[in-house]
């Protein structure tokens, strides 16, 4: 069992789909109980099928008439009662302006998460001269990621990143999404976009919001198609079997979501239109 949030707290890339970059948009905030869960919108543009895998000229024709489909790089800040937690750093260009806007400066986050090592996940985690650029967070990332992308791969930039949080980073086990679960942050398995990616499931007072990470880069044909992935997948197969179990589950269950390349305001509900095909209502 993954530990909730107050344990815790004691204890490159090019913009995805092939985004043309944009003027990021105000911040959006969503209530989860006593959690307040605030968009971070770094940028917001258009994808184009040059990354789609698997998709049919069918489908990009039903899903896609035009060729192109809105995308964005996104963080999410969590104020909670036991601190603020910070679920990625898009590439970092607009993230200290960001945090202000919520009057929260980098000393003010207690927990860091990374969903995965892309570089438009890791992209803030560092100052020019490579100090951590959240002087007072615990680093939290699945070991698998950490293998994958330092031990193995030794990719400079996640190799720069995790090597400043060493001597305070939780290298964690992710869970499956399907089970009971108090109040609390917890880590979900969601392989597939990379080896140790993980989503993020905010509970609290009864309410829930599942912060999915790289589940998603193309919402307007992934949704009524999860089984087209994107080259950024590094097992573009697993991508799709996680895809599809994930927006069942949380179709199901009625649980909103938020994710790193949903268009703003990147949170909303997935409903099931039919078996396997999915439609995304952006929260208003």
């Amino acid at each position: 069992m993954m530990k909730p949030l107050k344990t815790l707290l004691l204890a490159a890339m090019p913009l995805a789909g092939g985004a043309q970059e944009a003027t990021s948009p105000e911040l959006f905030t969503y209530k989860v109980g006593a959690y307040e869960v605030i968009l971070l919108p770094e940028s917001q543009g258009q994808g184009n099928t040059s990354i789609l895998i698997g998709a049919t000229p069918k489908m990009i024709r039903q899903a896609i008439p035009d060729g192109t489909y809105p995308n964005a790089v996104n963080a999410f800040l969590v104020k909670t009662p036991e601190g603020n937690v910070l679920i990625d750093t898009g590439f970092g260009r607009q993230l200290t302006k960001n945090l202000a806007t919520a009057d929260i400066t980098p000393d003010d986050i207690q927990m860091l998460i990374i969903t995965h090592a892309h570089g438009d996940h890791i992209g803030g985690m560092l100052t020019g001269d490579d100090q951590p650029a959240f002087p007072k967070a615990r680093l939290v990332t699945s070991a698998v990621e950490k293998r994958y992308w330092v031990d193995e791969k030794k990719q400079v930039q996640a190799v720069r990143a995790f090597h400043a949080y060493s001597d305070r980073a939780e290298l964690i086990q992710p869970e499956e999404l399907d089970r009971q679960r108090g109040d609390g942050i917890f880590f979900i398995d969601a392989p597939g976009h990379t080896p140790g990616h993980i989503a993020c499931l905010l509970r609290s007072e009864g309410e829930q919001l599942l912060v999915w990470g790289d589940l998603t880069h193309a919402m307007a044909i992934q949704m009524p198609y999860p089984e087209v992935s994107v080259t950024y997948d590094t097992d573009p197969m697993q991508a799709a079997k996680t895809r599809l179990q994930i927006l069942r589950f949380v179709a199901q269950h009625r649980i909103p979501v938020a994710g790193m390349h949903v268009a703003y305001p990147g949170m909303g509900y997935v409903k099931e239109v039919k078996e396997d095909s999915f439609r995304f209502e952006p929260l208003r």
